[in-house]
């Protein structure tokens, strides 16, 4: 048995007495069975039905690159593909047995298949030639024997060769014997010697039999020639020679040198060697110096073509003298084959989520040198997120044995190494691709857990206000980013009112036109989804701040512009440069530089009396009041911001120049009565009415002591007072508190209000405090009533309502 079989064998012993699954099953097939034959069903071996075996791709893997069988895995029959001959496929060896594997996937089986090609008698028994010369001198001893060349038969065991048989004569017979392992040869051996003046040449038929039924035969005819006598046969120092050679050793390396010696002398002890009934092969692979009998390598010696060769030599000398002898050579291994590996199944792609142990791939390896020129070891490269498994005898398993990452590696090139134990070792590589397929396992990333976006007010609804952008490190589908916006509210309005995003490309809209003065920024949440199974989600949050636009005029709060009757500011005659007229009091809703406002005076009926300050809106004379100004003073005062572009609007304002703008009597003003302006709205007065006694509370309630302290204090000088009431500015000023929309000065003022007139109007008068009097307090209430019922005509019915405000 070959050593490697034995190997092998004692492998699976050690399998199965480990419990693991080694059944092997051995079935035979004659020789020239005609393809598509039945050899066998494994269904009931396998003890499998044919739905399984179909399931778990059963498939047949041979040693050899020809596959003669194949499986078919819906019925489990195994059947020959091609006609063999076992003569071809197995040459001399007994028993011929072709070994492959049927191998079942989850769980992995593999189970040996042994099929016996039985011999059939389809091959005659053959000689090298169909004749042979013997020449044999007369007088040759009795008994001597001749070897004869065996006849060849390409078929084995019975139908072998079984016996030679002789054609009848007077000199010779055949002596039949058997070899030790079992093979029959013939000797010619001489019972009568020979009389070269009665016969000089003999012809003698040599029949070989087979066992067969019906038996075959070959036939080659012998010729003997008689020589003339010779009296000393050439002698062999040994029979038989045995030497070991290596295989592939180098042509014309020695093998071994036979001597024989020949007691004649002069021309019949020369004696020369040539071969004897040897086959084809050993001619072929061996040379034979005839003068000498040295034997030499002539041809590439294959250990695992054959291992030993039997050569047989002959020595003759010139009288044709002859002996024999046989050189037994057999041929050592050297390691000259290198490992061959054969790969079963593989995996690709293979899933990133692959559990542990996955197979990946199955593979075998064989190699034809023998002992540890055969042993192989197997190993892959390191680092590597597989490892090699020994399964059964020459297979191999590589499995995953750390996760897999699809995202950081997509694919893998393995190389595996199959390394023989000879001396020098051999190897044999094999790259085996592994491609990774994707699963779902990574959530879309956004670029920023928080966007900051800006947009300006006024825009047109549609208009693109940024993007958004998430990636996936996933593949196809799964790597598919939907963006959508999570539900929420802004200023009590949803989200979808506001924006929408592009559910493909984040890019986000605005719905709506914005406004920076109702809303300055809003927040919304943006969720990225992917198309895998389960879908991964991530969120982001887009702050969008809403930009100012100088979009708002500057808006005058005082004096009012209502398009009613104007308030007129009454100044005195006596008034001196300085002196403060009023404050034009103005606001605007955008924000920043935009919200910066700037006073400037646009036109004036003397343009040289008055003044307007540039930053805080205060109208004050530039020259003192003489009688040659105009009574009524118009003036047209422009408010500008300090946007781009500027947006400006303008107050017009009335001022009365009056005499007597402190008489205690609270004397009306003569007016022409063609520039009085009769008022239409009485809701406007009365607006400002409130808005004045509600000032007045805040700040009455504030210097309550204060007041009522000094006026305790001056009450008797007031009563004895003349009724005189000084002209000019002569007031004590009092300071406050500058702030940015608001007069930057306190000022006292004298107010003059008609009762029971919705169309009253109130007037700023010189500011005097206090004033005096020389009257008592009653005549002068019933004094200033009685003035007012002469001056104002028409409302001499009304009473007066005197009080002091300050502003």
């Amino acid at each position: 048995m070959h050593p490697n079989n034995r190997q092998g064998w004692s492998f699976y012993f050690c399998l199965c007495m480990c419990g693991a699954i080694c059944e092997s099953f051995r079935y035979s097939v004659p020789e020239e069975k005609k393809s598509g034959s039945l050899v066998a069903n494994v269904l009931k071996d396998l003890k499998v039905d044919a739905k399984e075996l179909s399931a778990r791709r059963a498939r047949l893997v041979s040693e050899g690159t020809k596959e003669y069988f194949q499986l078919n895995p819906h019925s489990g029959n195994v059947i020959l593909k091609d006609r063999i001959d076992r003569e071809a496929f197995c040459g001399q060896k007994d028993p011929c047995i072709f070994i492959s594997e049927i191998v079942l996937e989850n769980p992995l089986q593999v189970h040996r298949i042994e099929v016996e090609i039985e011999d059939v008698n389809d091959n005659s028994p053959q000689f090298s030639k169909k004749e042979f010369l013997f020449e044999i001198p007369e007088h040759m001893p009795a008994n001597t024997r001749f070897p004869l060349e065996k006849a060849k038969d390409a078929d084995r065991g019975e139908y072998a060769v079984q016996n030679y048989t002789l054609s009848p004569n007077d000199h010779f017979r055949l002596d039949v014997q058997s070899h030790s392992d079992g093979t029959k040869f013939s000797e010619l051996v001489l019972e009568k010697q020979l009389d070269r003046e009665e016969e000089t040449r003999l012809f003698l038929t040599l029949l070989a039999v087979d066992g067969g039924n019906p038996k075959r035969t070959g036939t080659a005819q012998i010729i003997i020639e008689v020589l003339d006598s010779n009296d000393n046969v050439p002698h062999f120092d040994q029979n038989i020679y045995k030497v070991k050679i290596m295989e592939n050793s180098e042509l014309g390396s020695h093998v071994a040198k036979v001597e024989a010696r020949d007691r004649d002398t002069g021309s019949n002890a020369e004696i020369t060697y040539s071969f004897s009934q040897v086959p084809d092969d050993v001619q072929r692979l061996f040379k034979l110096n005839k003068f000498n009998g040295e034997l030499t390598v002539a041809d590439e010696v294959d250990y695992e073509i054959k291992r030993v060769y039997d050569v047989n030599i002959k020595a003759t000398d010139v009288g044709g003298l002859t002996d024999y002898c046989k050189v037994i050579v057999e041929i050592e291994d050297r390691n000259d084959n290198a490992p061959v590996m054969t790969l079963t199944s593989v995996t690709s792609p293979l899933p990133e989520d692959s559990p542990l142990d996955t197979v990946v791939a199955l593979f075998r390896i064989t190699d034809q040198d023998s002992g540890d020129n055969g042993r192989t070891a197997c190993t892959t490269e390191a680092n590597l997120p597989f490892v090699l498994k020994v399964t059964m005898t020459n297979y191999f398993q590589l499995v995953t044995h750390r996760a897999l990452d699809r995202e950081t590696v997509s694919e893998y090139n393995i190389t595996i190494t199959a390394t023989d134990w000879g001396s020098p070792r051999l190897t044999s590589t094999r790259v085996i691709n592994i491609q990774i397929s994707d699963v779902n396992d990574n959530a879309p990333v956004f670029q920023k857990s928080t966007y900051e976006m800006h947009l300006w007010e006024n825009n047109i609804p549609g208009l693109l206000i940024g993007l958004v952008q998430a990636k996936d490190m996933d593949l196809e589908q799964n790597a598919k980013v939907t963006y959508s916006l999570l539900p929420g509210k802004v200023s009590d309005q949803p989200v979808s009112s506001y924006v929408s995003i592009n559910s493909e490309t984040g890019n986000l809209y605005a719905i709506q036109s914005m406004d920076y003065e109702q809303m300055k920024d809003f927040q919304v949440t943006v969720r990225a989804v992917d198309h895998g199974y389960p879908p991964w989600s991530s969120e982001a949050i887009v702050q969008v701040v809403v930009m100012d636009e100088n979009d708002n005029a500057p808006f005058i709060l005082y004096p009012l512009q209502n398009g009613t009757s104007p308030s007129n500011d009454l100044v005195p005659r006596g008034a001196e440069a300085g002196y403060l007229v009023t404050k034009v009091v103005a606001v605007d809703r955008d924000s920043g530089q935009n919200s910066w406002l700037s006073y400037e005076l646009l036109k004036a009926t003397e343009p040289g009396l008055f003044s307007v300050g540039a930053q805080n809106g205060e109208v004050k004379t530039m020259r003192p009041i003489n009688k040659r100004d105009s009574l009524k003073q118009k003036l047209i005062i422009g408010v500008r911001d300090n946007g781009h572009p500027p947006q400006s609007t303008s107050a017009t304002l009335s001022i009365l120049l009056v005499e007597g703008f402190s008489d205690p009597y609270m004397k009306m003003v003569d007016i022409p009565k063609e520039e009085v302006v009769e008022e239409k709205d009485r809701t406007l007065t009365m607006y400002l009415v409130i808005c004045l006694a509600v000032i007045s509370f805040i700040f009455l309630v504030s210097m309550l002591v204060f007041v009522a302290i000094k006026v305790q204090k001056r009450r008797k000088f007031i009563e004895s007072s003349a009724l005189n009431f000084p002209v000019g500015p002569n007031f004590p000023e009092n300071s406050g508190d500058v702030d940015a929309g608001s007069l930057s000065r306190a000022y006292n003022y004298e107010v003059c209000l008609a009762g029971g007139s919705l169309n009253s109007e109130f007037r700023f008068l010189r500011p005097f405090f206090p004033v005096f009097s020389v009257e008592p307090a009653q005549s002068q209430g019933a004094q200033r009533i009685s003035s007012g019922s002469q001056e104002v005509p028409g409302h001499d019915a009304e009473s007066q309502l005197i009080c002091q405000v300050t502003v």
